[in-house]
């Protein structure tokens, strides 16, 4: 092997003489990583610095690379993982949008720009093409239905936003005045683009190829057919709209599809809600109606009894993911049944039908995940 990495768990808490002393036969024995974890994120950025350039020196092993891998419990592990940098670490072990156990671990996108920021503090940064950042982040987002918070460092939706006035005259004038970061170096949206229904394939390809997705000449058609729809719905479709868009109806679709909802109705009186919803399976369609206690309830009893499966909703969330009245509602669903959990996740201007499309997302990767597992689930085609 090339690499042989070897971690001592809870390393962080270890006394440092026995840990080197670990350490040397780890290397000794052909171990060419040594990986300091800080296994419950119990540590601080000054004593965890201190603590790996001890261990280092003691170890005196020169032609070793040096690790780390914090978790976040404390709200440090970015900040551990940078200190332990300059105390000579030379790989951090870290995850896209922090996820990780319990509190999760140190941000990857936060490292890299930290060190690539304030490269004149660290003297190092990674090799790493930043400008993926912004779209894999949304990407692991999607996937695991885990939303990146707004507030969220480098990859927030209000990273590179300013609303006070006197940050706004700054930027106007200057962007370094409030913007230590471009939004281009992670692949942001700099700028909100004004699309309508008359642009053309050509510039809402660009645009597309921009925001970081890669679509065949299919999906660029049917992503096209979508946006035409959208412009009908809303007066201005933004990047934000687009990415929304591209994220829930295009590629969780490639991803998981299976069941398409066709057309929706809903009545609501005081109190209960009535819906009728009609779904495609692989060219056949069934409509059936349900009541509820409102109308997404409603409208997913229907489901439901389409599709002849009755998972349990153990999560739902809707957020708005563009700005004005007509904005853009992102729902998303945890949905678990016969021992299988899934995430499903719906965008439209209409709430009501981004929770159904949320709903039915999570239905198809049940039944995605079913297969793949093995797993028989007694529901029936649709139609």
């Amino acid at each position: 092997m090339e690499d042989v990495e070897y971690s001592a768990e809870d390393g962080s808490r270890s006394d440092p003489a026995f840990l080197a002393e670990v350490f040397r036969a780890a290397a000794d024995c052909g171990a060419s990583t040594l990986n300091i974890p800080d296994t419950v994120g119990y540590a601080v950025p000054e004593e965890f610095g201190a603590f790996v350039q001890t261990v280092i020196e003691a170890t005196d092993r020169p032609g070793v690379t040096w690790s780390v891998h914090c978790h976040n419990d404390l709200g440090m592990a970015v900040a551990n993982s940078l200190a332990a940098v300059r105390a000579g670490a030379r790989q951090v072990e870290c995850t896209v949008n922090g996820l990780g156990e319990r509190a999760g671990n140190a941000s990857l996108e936060e490292v890299v720009m930290g060190l690539r920021t304030r490269r004149d503090s660290y003297g190092c940064e990674t090799s790493l093409d930043t400008t993926k950042l912004w779209g894999v982040s949304s990407m692991v987002s999607r996937m695991t239905g885990f939303p990146v918070p707004p507030n969220k460092a480098v990859v927030g939706s209000n990273a590179f936003a300013h609303e006070a006035g006197i940050h706004q005259h700054g930027v106007l004038c200057n962007r370094a005045t409030y913007e230590i970061m471009n939004p281009e170096d992670v692949g942001a949206p700099g700028s909100r683009l004004v699309l309508g229904k008359h642009s053309g394939k050509h510039a809402f390809r660009q645009r597309v190829e921009e925001m970081g997705f890669s679509l065949s000449e299919e999906k660029i058609t049917e992503a096209m057919a979508l946006f035409k729809t959208l412009c009908d719905r809303k007066e201005i479709v933004t990047s934000e709209d687009l990415e929304a868009m591209i994220n829930s109806e295009i590629l969780a679709a490639a991803e998981s599809r299976r069941i398409v909802l066709k057309t929706f109705l809903v009545q609501v009186g005081r109190g209960h809600g009535t819906a009728t919803v009609t779904l495609e399976d692989d060219g056949r369609e069934a409509t059936d109606a349900a009541t509820g206690n409102g109308p997404v309830d409603a409208a997913y009893r229907a489901v439901r009894r389409i599709v002849g499966i009755e998972p349990e909703l153990e999560n739902y969330s809707i957020r708005s993911v563009t700005e004005a009245s007509d904005a853009i509602g992102e729902a998303r669903v945890t949905l678990v049944f016969e021992g299988l959990r899934v995430s499903g996740r719906g965008a439209s201007t209409d709430v009501i039908e981004a929770s159904i499309r949320a709903y039915i997302d999570g239905i198809n990767r049940l039944f995605q995940m079913a297969v793949s597992k093995g797993v028989r689930l007694y529901g029936k085609n649709v139609g």
